[in-house]
Order: structure tokens, then sequence, then C-alpha cells
């Protein structure tokens, strides 16, 4: 049953990659060291190791990758083109905020088949159906429990095995279920038995429940069986009836089934562990929002200083990191995710003559696709939308306001943001307080001095100091933005929250990390976006609570990295117009294949489910279930988490798995965070990430979803 099939092991790219290559992985000028890498049988897992480390190798997925660059496409393998000719190099790029690996193969030859070999294989991977996933997740654990590689697993193999998939089974039940799938009575079982091995040991009981309460004989659902199913249980209300056919012909694994009109229950359980079954609205997932609006009714998507790989002081300058992000000063990259525009936010420490030069760079560069004059030619009222600026980069950057090339503001918002750090982290000034000048070494004030070329680059953000928000009323232009650290914002939000507001429905800010922040660590965004802050920057290269939440926010509306911002006050929500307070109520059912915490052999996790509400100051909640001792393959808990949303539009859920520890803090196993608003009601699957937030395949929650109205009845 290898699901790899032959004929992708028949190509010639692919045997190159099967019978193995040596290739130097290059991590810098210095750092360029032979790994032997070879593609394993699965036709999914990429082995290497050095030839000095003895036993030790790395292995990664097939999965794990998004792309293949070809030639010196990255800073590390540009800085070594004179000793690598580019026709022997390239770049493996990773999901999520991995590093990516650049290698060096000996030959033109060789490098073509692994380029052509691994984009193969992505393409393969990205368009597998659920039942070849699973078939892989199969075929992978049998090769792992297979350890002296005969195609056959004995019972102690098992057993091992089960300490592997995170199980803890008593051995008697193990041998039983071990006898039942061994039919021929060798004492260890092959591929296909192992199949049925494997589908005994992950029958879902909770889903067989679930679909004998709709089931009239107990062994499939007709179609106005499945019909009801959706409308009673899933809230799909008239789209039932069409829909239910739908999933028949999609999910349904038994032609016989089919041409009844029913589902089995390998059908049922395969759509409720698909993407329809999921807890995200599928057509949320599409571009859904009116993108006509003025840009400041948008939050955007924004990194800080991704260029670093690691710390703010010490890390690696590199290009890497923008490539991957949506933000690119690249025309090549800048609208590979999205045609929506990208503002490129200008951090100048250059002198007059420099930044005339990078003026000049930034309009080769860029192309058409910089935006240097008025959209019509008109002075704006208010933004241009999203939908305007399609396939345009905004500079965000000063601007000469006369004649002279000078500026009459201080050098302290954004010609960079370390010097408004600097300046600024104290405040000693109020909110409303216009600044003085800077001060040069004789004490006296001194002017900023900026290229025209520059200058005439920005058009719709015009970066200026913040004189406060009376000053923004009466004299703000809505092409006029400032920045603030996150501590200034914080305090902003806290004593003129309202105000705040009010100033994002016509200009834009940008909020940066506070300058202590040397390691690269992230504020909490939310309480940035519930007071309207569009351009909320983050470390990318970070993962945590932080990059969960932005991610979270941007996964809907086609990961375009705009989200539709709405207007109200944070502190008072009950006062806007249309308030409608939601209950969300979560039945935590059962968790499926959870990844182990401790690779160490017969380490098992004890798993609990925290849910957590980000938002308003209202919203902020967080519930947690029982933990289940030693059991990350299929424990349940059954377990209702209640809460209350005020203001639904910007909450954010996330469901965070942990390894429970008595004695120290838990371990992080596994997350996923999306906005309330994309939430499927009904019994779903929540396709769990890990921390850099990538997916981990099988590893889910089942959960049974019920959002309503709350009236004053149910608050009674």
């Amino acid at each position: 049953m290898d699901p790899e099939g032959s004929c992708i092991q028949d190509d010639p790219h692919i045997k190159v990659m099967m019978a193995g290559s040596t290739l130097r992985k290059v991590k810098s000028r210095s750092w360029k060291k032979q790994r032997h890498f070879r593609l394993l049988e699965d036709g999914m897992t990429i082995w290497y190791k050095s030839r000095w480390a003895g036993m030790g190798h790395s292995t990664f997925s097939v999965t794990e990758m998004e792309a293949v660059r070809e030639g010196h496409q990255s800073e590390v393998l540009l800085s070594t083109a004179e000793e690598f000719p580019a026709d022997l190099c390239f770049t493996l790029v990773f999901h999520g905020r991995q590093g990516n690996l650049d290698l060096v193969a000996e030959t033109p030859e060789e490098a073509k088949a692994w380029i052509q070999g691994v984009r193969k294989l992505i393409h393969k991977a990205q368009n597998m159906d659920e039942k070849e996933r699973l078939d892989q997740w199969v075929w992978d654990w049998f090769k792992k429990a297979d350890k002296n590689k005969d195609g056959k697993m004995t019972f102690k193999e098992v057993r091992k095995l089960l300490k592997m998939m995170n199980v803890e089974m008593n051995e008697d039940h193990a041998f039983h279920l071990f006898a039942m799938a061994d039919k021929s009575d060798s004492g260890s079982l092959e591929i296909e038995q192992f199949v049925y091995f494997y589908k005994m040991l992950t029958q879902r009981d909770e889903v067989w429940k679930v679909f004998q309460d709709y089931s009239g004989d107990g062994e499939k659902l007709m179609l106005e069986e499945l019909e009801n199913f959706l409308s009673m249980e899933q809230q799909e209300g008239e789209k039932s009836s069409q829909h239910a056919q739908e999933l028949i012909n999609r999910y349904e694994p038994s032609e016989s089934a089919k041409k009844q009109g029913a589902m089995s229950l390998d059908g049922f359980q395969i759509y409720l562990c698909s993407q329809e079954g999921s807890i995200f609205k599928p057509e949320l997932r599409e571009l859904h929002q009116d993108m006509s609006q003025p840009l400041s009714h948008y939050f955007i998507s924004s990194s800080h200083n991704t260029y670093l790989l690691e710390d703010q002081l010490r890390g690696q300058s590199s290009l890497e990191a923008y490539i991957q992000d949506v933000i690119s000063t690249l025309k090549e990259y800048a609208f590979k995710a999205s045609d929506f525009p990208v503002i490129l936010s200008l951090e100048n420490h250059c002198c007059v003559e420099q930044q005339t030069v990078m003026a000049k760079h930034i309009r080769v560069i860029c192309g058409d696709t910089l935006l240097t004059t008025l959209l019509n030619g008109q002075v704006p009222q208010q933004l241009p939308s999203p939908q305007e600026l399609k396939g345009k980069i905004l500079l965000k950057a000063k601007k000469i306001s006369g004649t002279e090339g000078s500026l009459d503001e201080t050098l302290t918002d954004d010609i960079s943001d370390e010097e408004e750090m600097t300046n600024h982290e104290a405040e000693s000034l109020s909110a409303e307080e216009p600044p003085a000048g800077t001060l040069n070494h004789d004490g006296k004030k001194s002017k900023a001095k900026l290229s025209k070329e520059l200058s005439d680059l920005v058009v719709y953000c015009k970066s200026v100091h913040f004189h406060g928000f009376e000053y923004a009323r009466s004299y703000g232009k809505c092409s006029e933005m400032s920045s603030f650290s996150e501590s200034k914002a914080k305090r902003l939000a806290k004593d003129t929250g309202t105000d705040f507001v009010q100033y994002h429905t016509r200009q834009l800010s940008r909020i940066y990390p506070a300058g202590r922040r040397t390691d690269s660590s992230n504020y909490n965004p939310q309480d940035m976006w519930s007071v309207g802050c569009q351009i909320v920057a983050l470390n990318f290269q970070t993962a945590g609570l932080e990059m969960d939440l932005n991610d979270g926010l941007f996964a809907q509306n086609a990961g375009c990295g705009y989200g539709r911002n709405t207007q109200f006050s944070p502190e008072k929500p009950e006062e806007r117009p249309g308030y409608t307070p939601m209950r969300l109520s979560i039945q935590v059912i059962s968790g499926q294949q959870l990844p182990k915490v401790n690779q160490k052999e017969g380490s098992i996790v004890d798993p609990l489910v925290r849910v957590e509400i980000y938002g308003v100051p209202q919203d902020q909640a967080k519930e947690e279930t029982s933990h289940i001792n030693n059991n990350g393959f299929n424990p349940v808990w059954n377990e209702t988490l209640n809460f209350v949303i005020h203001t639904p539009e910007l909450a954010l859920v996330r469901f965070e798995v942990e390894d429970y520890d008595k004695a120290s803090r838990n371990d992080f196993m596994g997350q996923f965070t999306l906005p309330f608003t994309s939430i499927q009601a009904g019994y779903r699957h929540i396709h769990l990430l890990s921390k850099d937030g990538t997916a981990i395949p099988p590893s889910s929650l089942f959960v049974n979803i019920s959002i309503s109205e709350l009236t004053r009845r149910s608050q009674i």
C-alpha cells in the first residue's frame, strides 16, 4: 500500500534524489559543509547527515516546504556567488517561520534534478486529498515501527509504535487488536493488515455516536438523514439539501453507498475531518470583504525589522524573511500573495545624497508599481481604497512641506524608529503638547534634511510627528500618518481610547515594538486593533501567542493582508449602534494524534485544552478543560466551556493544547487561532498548528460549537 505509487518513483529527477547526493549546506561565507541528502522510500521524507556524524541524522518532510528557488536567490548564496556558480545553487523555502536551507550541488545536472524533483513532490503534496493524506500518515507510522525494515511488524514493534503514537494502552487489549489484524496468524503484520489494525485503533466512538443519532439503520445516513444532521447540528438551514448531496459525492468512498444516495460512517468521518468540516468557515477564507472603503478602514498585516533572523542587535540581516512576507521591497515578490497595495515603511538613516541614490533605486526596482502621483490628480478628503490601489507600492516616509528641502518637524517620528525610541520612550511631553525641534551640539534647534527626490515618492503615507488628537482633528490630513511605540500607543488607548478610534477613521497609524525588545519579542497586537490602529508591526521572525493572533486575524479574506476595521468605543461596546452580545458555547469532545512534546522513548503526554478570547477589554477571557492522564492519541474530555462576546467583529478565539505538568509550567503542544466571526457552528475539527504556525497533520481537536444571541433571559 505504498501511497507514493510507482509513477513518481519512475521520474528521472526523483530517482536521482532517492539514490542520494552530496550537497554543500551553506550558512554563511565561512560556514559551508558537505552533507549527504537523499529522498526516502516514502517519497515524502528527505534525510540528511554529515559523514562525520556517526549514526546521527536529520529529516524533514516535503509537506514542510513551500517552494524551491533556483540560483543565487538568497542573501547567503549571493554572498558566495564568486565561489559557487548559479547553476549549482538552490534554496529550499519552508512554511512558517522556519529558516530556509541554502544548498550547492556538485554538478549543474544534480542541482537541476533536486530543483525539479522537489518541485514535483511539493506539487503532489499540495494536491493530496484527505484519504491520501491519511494513507501517507499510516505509511509513515508503519515505516517508523518496522525497525528491521522487513516490511512486517511484530507485536514488540507494535508496542513501541503505540508509545511513539502517544498511546498508553493495556497490553492485553493491544495484543487483542494485533491478533484480530493478524489474519494469517503469522505473528506479524504486513502493510494491509497494519491498515486494518490502525482502523481499529483509531475507531472514533464519539463520531460513531453522532452518526447513530441520525442513522435509521445504524449503517448509513440516507440523503434525508444527512440533510437533517446538516440542518440541526451544523446549522446550515436551507442549503442543507443541496449540500448533503455534494458531501456524498465528494467524501463517500463506497461506490455502492453513493448509488443509494447515502453516506457510510467512513464517509461521515472523512467529511468531518475535511476543510469543510473544520471550524473555519471555508467561504471566509476566500476574498469576501468589501475592499472599496478608504485605506484607514482596514487592518493591515505589518512586519517590523523582519530582515533580521534573530534578535534586534546581533541578528544576521537577511532579505529572506521579507521575501517570505507580503511586505517586500522587491517588485518580483510584492504581489505574489495579494494584488492589494504594499506599504513600504522607510527607516531612513541616510544623508541627503544617499537618500537621492536610494530614491533612484526604489524607482528602478519598483517601476510602474510604485505610486508617485495622486489618483486622478486630486487632493483627497479621504484615503483611496485597497481596490483602487491594487498592484501599487506606497512609500511611507517624511515629505518636504516647503521648498527648502528641510523639515519643520523633529527627527523623532520615522526617519528611523530607533530615534523615536531613544527620544520618546520616556515621553515627558503630554499627548497634546506639540514637540520642540531637536537640539544640536550647540543647544540650538536643527532641521532634518531630506532629499527632494525621495520626498517626491511619498504620496498617501506622509510620516508626521503626532501633535495630539485636537491638532489632528483641526489640521490633520488623511494622507498624514504617525508612528507610535507600543508604550505610547498603550497609554493613548488607556487614557483617550475613544479619541484614538476617531482619529483612525481618517488617518493611518503604525505601531512598532518598544526599544527594550532587543530580543525581537512581541507585544499583544489586540490591544492596538481594539482602538483601530491599522498597521500593527510585529517581529514576524518570533513565534508565539502574538504571531498566532496576527496569523489568525489575517487568515480570513484570502490571506490578502487586509481586514475590515469597525469603529466603536472599546470601553463601552454596548453603546454602539446594533450592539448584540453573543454567547459562545464550546463542547471540547476529543483530541486526535496530538504531537509528542518529549521525544524520549516511553514519554506520554497529559493533554488539556485552553480556550482564550482576545478582543476589547470586556471580552478578554480564558477557560480550560481538565487534563487527561497518559493519552495524546485519542483523549476524550466531553467538557463544555462558555463565553460571552460583546464585540464579535473584533474577537479572536485561540485554542491551545498543553501537556499538563503539576511541578512546572505546562508544555505547548499545538494551537489554532481564528476570528470569532469565522467560526462554523456544529460538530467541527480544529486542525492544530505548531508553535511556528505550520500544520502538524493529523493532530486535531473535535468540538461541538453553539453560537447564539445573548438575550436578557439567558443573562439572568
